[in-house]
């Protein structure tokens, strides 16, 4: 049977024709590969084909002919040379496929390809990219807030209680060992557990834009400005799934083809801010921008963007410069309704995902982290008495708070908690929580069980109704009435009164200029150890001190120019 053979047009066929023409002068190469095929391999970007050519005697040359001919193509078509043979290979199926079947006339546009036409739109679809994005976090942040401070109210109250019952009735109350169960064990982890509600709100929301066929709209607007700044326009997949983590996100470089752009893209994918950096923002934005919280994490999402593709910008056109990028081919799903089924199973993959690896770092970190507090380096103070000032971890702190003047929190507790989160971003709140001993006096309280029962069902009816009444909110409409003063919130309080201590008055600066170095500072551990095996050591410590050195800078920056220009 003869082979088919596609006739691409006279000036795709005339750039085959040279790189046959450089095949047949390669013995070794033509008795390796049908001439043709390679020819159509090279002009589609194979990657790996360009690899086993460099092997092969001859095969430099061919794959130089190759280049020659990828880039005439490129300014003959004004585009990229895989798109033009792609464009072509469906042209001739179009072409045939009119020749061998009788169609009915062509129907108006489908209702799914009119929504396109704007969804898609360079302009007009970017804008609605970020409305949707702004949509998510004002949800996330305003929405699941009220269950943020039922779960707070429950874990550093009945639960504390629950637990330091427990230990005084095998009889180890008012010892150390109560202490590390209630203010390490306790109080890190349900530092974070409190923040459940704000993840379970942004993965929902995640997976109906997923669901709808949405998200894949989004991929190729944003592809269209990542060519438009000489960034490889694949890589915006992998940086889409480092929204939700950075770990999965550093392993999907490896869907790249050329080394470049997946060293590219593993440098720039930590800059997407993912889930666990999110209650940061949150708690910084309650405890001083209550009014504002949607915005401000909406900010902090859009600057962890920017900031990637200005980094993506000058690594491309410097130390990682390429001729030209790999576009993006990509199939729009079709437009869905989602399924509760389908959204519940994507979210709930994720949430237990995050609980069983991010607790399991969480409980161990806090423990670590409650024995440093607990050991006494200075005079006076006992094994799990003793004042923050004067523990190992105290002093280790208050030695690097230093470094963080600049930017407005060079306190010990706001730097131990930047410390943890080098292990996982999960801890940094948990470990305020811890520094600043926010967690109930459970001995000066001991209501019954039955009371403790109450107060959890109470609160959260409270906050099904609050969450209701706050929908409206989405679109300035407030229809709840403030019953509390957050900084009535010990954690809140705590942090307030530290960061405007540590700013000189300027709170509300130092609190954005954390969040930002939370946004750009090493995601966590397990993010180098994917890097390290992703991209090798030398770029895996470039990444490091890298994002360390950018984040500071961009701290300090913030904390300034907001002071100088009398912000705050």
């Amino acid at each position: 049977m003869t082979a088919l053979r596609i006739n691409y047009g006279p000036t795709i066929e005339r750039s085959i024709q040279e790189i046959e023409a450089a095949v047949a002068a390669a013995p070794a190469i033509a008795a390796e590969f049908p001439s043709r095929w390679l020819a159509l391999e090279l002009l589609e970007n194979g990657g790996d084909i360009r690899r086993r050519l460099s092997e092969i005697e001859g095969g430099n040359t061919v794959a130089a002919a190759a280049s020659s001919a990828y880039r005439r193509l490129e300014a003959e078509y004004g585009e990229a040379a895989p798109v033009a043979v792609v464009g072509a290979r469906y042209d001739w199926i179009h072409d045939t496929a009119e020749v061998a079947t009788v169609t009915k006339p062509a129907a108006q546009l489908s209702r799914s390809d009119q929504v396109d036409r704007v969804l898609t739109h360079p302009v007009a679809g970017l804008g609605f990219f970020l409305f949707a994005l702004w949509a998510v976090f004002k949800l996330t942040a305003d929405i699941a807030t009220f269950f943020l401070d039922w779960i707070d109210v429950v874990v550093n109250g009945p639960i504390a209680r629950w637990v330091a019952s427990l230990v005084g009735a095998v009889g180890l109350g008012n010892t150390w060992i109560e202490d590390l169960m209630v203010s390490g064990v306790v109080a890190g982890v349900g530092g974070i557990l409190v923040f459940l509600p704000v993840l379970l709100s942004l993965y929902l929301a995640l997976a109906v834009l997923e669901d709808s066929g949405y998200m894949a709209r989004g991929a190729l607007v944003m592809d269209r400005l990542m060519r438009r700044l000489g960034l490889p326009a694949k890589s915006f997949l992998p940086m889409l799934v480092g929204f939700g983590c950075t770990v999965p996100a550093i392993y999907a470089t490896r869907t790249l083809e050329r080394r470049r752009d997946r060293v590219l893209t593993g440098l720039l994918v930590p800059f997407m801010s993912c889930g666990a950096r999110l209650p940061v923002y949150v708690l910084m934005a309650a405890a001083f921008f209550p009014t504002r919280r949607g915005l401000i994490v909406f900010a902090m999402y859009v600057l962890g963007v920017l900031v990637a593709l200005v980094v993506g910008v000058v690594l491309s056109r410097t130390v990682l410069h390429a001729e030209s990028t790999a576009p993006l081919l990509l199939e729009l799903p079709p437009y869905r309704r989602p399924t509760w089924q389908s959204v519940w199973f994507h979210t709930w993959v994720r949430i237990k995902a995050f609980v069983r690896d991010a607790g399991t770092i969480i409980l161990g970190t806090s423990i670590v982290l409650w024995l440093l507090l607990a050991i006494p380096v200075g005079a006076g103070g006992d094994f799990g008495d003793t004042p923050i000032e004067e523990s190992l971890f105290g002093r280790t702190a208050e030695a690097l708070a230093p470094v963080f003047e600049p930017a407005g929190f060079g306190s010990a507790e706001a730097t131990g908690a930047l410390a943890t989160g080098f292990v996982a971003k999960e801890v940094v709140i948990s470990s305020l929580a811890q520094l600043y001993g926010t967690e109930n006096d459970v001995a000066a309280a001991d209501p019954s069980f039955g009371s403790d029962v109450r107060e959890i069902v109470t609160g959260f009816g409270s906050a099904v109704r609050n969450t209701i009444l706050a929908v409206p909110g989405i679109i300035g409409v407030d229809m709840i009435e403030s019953e509390t003063d957050p900084a009535d919130d010990g954690l809140l309080a705590a942090v307030q009164s530290n960061f405007d201590q540590s700013s000189g008055g300027h709170g509300a600066l130092a609190a954005l200029a954390f969040c930002v170095f939370v946004l750009l500072y090493t995601p966590c551990m397990a993010a180098v150890a994917a890097s390290r095996r992703e991209l090798g050591a030398g770029w895996m410590w470039t990444s490091v001190i890298g994002q360390t050195a950018l984040a500071w800078v961009m701290a300090v920056a913030v904390f300034q120019f907001g002071r100088a220009s009398g912000l705050g």
